[in-house]
């Protein structure tokens, strides 16, 4: 699964709409429909502020870690 296609499946899964995560990032929610289509590339400036307002980490969207061994590592720290 693409970072793109991570982000909107956890923005789904929280019941976010685009326009909520276009309004944080302070863009249009036709320029964020285009990130997650694949249409355009997301700057990865705006991934941080994507991570926060969905409450996973930045291993996890692109893919170098499952969000289970993320929370056991936060367990265990």
């Amino acid at each position: 699964m693409y970072y793109n296609e991570k982000i909107q499946y956890i923005r789904e899964s929280k019941n976010i709409t685009q326009r909520e995560i276009a309004k944080h990032l302070g863009i249009k929610q036709q320029q964020y429909a285009r990130y997650e289509k694949g249409i355009n590339i997301m700057p990865v400036t705006y991934l941080p502020q994507i991570c926060q307002y969905l409450g996973v980490s930045a291993d996890y969207i692109l893919g170098l870690a499952n969000q289970e061994e993320i929370e056991k590592e936060r367990i265990t720290n």
